[in-house]
């Protein structure tokens, strides 16, 4: 039988090897196929924050 109250692992906070935490939250709309390529990387969500990471660098000239 189920718990009702859902899985005690689900309550634990997620622990990170960051300097800072990841506490922002975005979201955009893009074409099916952008969404299918990043989608199809090893690991989308850190794709994603380097790429934005690095088109912020570059257009702060670092």
């Amino acid at each position: 039988m189920p718990n009702p109250k859902g899985n005690p692992e689900n309550f634990k906070p997620i622990k990170s090897d960051r300097d800072k935490p990841l506490d922002g939250k975005l979201a955009f709309r893009v074409t099916k196929e952008i969404e299918e390529q990043v989608k199809a990387q090893d690991n989308p969500p850190e794709f994603c924050r380097d790429a934005i990471q690095k088109a912020l660098d570059e257009k702060q000239g670092k």
